[in-house]
């Protein structure tokens, strides 16, 4: 396929499978993604936190594209990212799914079989799986959600990421690009 325009945000907890989702989709349609991770680390030997005002700029800079996929579990800056997509989707898997993709990850990035965007560690793990994902479901996503409302249009919640390729086939064949 290709040569659909369109701007999808994709928002869940950790190991729900946004990055999986958003690179099928790139390689699907020929639509740049961007991980909202890149726009808050400067990656390199050492990765280092950018200030608000650089993550905000490279966030804008991405938004203004005609077409998009940007994924990650920021919400709290960003708002930007949801008033422009034309669709959002809210990946809800089971928590015990997100918790064995997380261990998943782990295990393939350190021992090189699978490419790593961060440097893992157990405390890492410990926090993805007892902290973040956690609050995700008892704090994050019900501010999504609150944020998200003005755009309810434009969002769907999906249990699993690849119904988020049957919306956006269903988007594509609608002849909205």
């Amino acid at each position: 396929m290709g040569g659909l325009h369109i701007r999808i945000r994709i928002i869940g907890g950790c190991g729900s499978g946004k990055s999986f989702i958003a690179r099928e989709l790139s390689e699907r349609y020929g639509i740049p993604y961007y991980e909202t991770d890149n726009f808050v680390w400067e990656r390199g030997l050492v990765d280092s936190r950018r200030s608000p005002e650089a993550r905000d700029t490279r966030l804008l800079e991405a938004v203004a594209l005609k077409e998009w996929i940007i994924e990650g579990v920021h919400y709290k800056w960003g708002i930007e990212s949801f008033r422009q997509a034309d669709l959002i989707f809210l990946i809800t898997p089971n928590k015990y799914v997100r918790d064995l993709r997380v261990v998943q990850r782990f295990i393939k990035t350190n021992l090189g079989l699978e490419q790593r965007n961060y440097r893992q560690s157990l405390q890492n793990l410990y926090v993805m799986l007892f902290e973040w994902n956690r609050s995700f479901d008892r704090e994050g996503l019900p501010k999504i959600l609150e944020l998200t409302e003005e755009f309810a249009a434009n969002r769907i919640v999906v249990k699993k990421n690849r119904d988020i390729l049957k919306y956006v086939d269903e988007y594509a064949n609608r002849g909205s690009c």
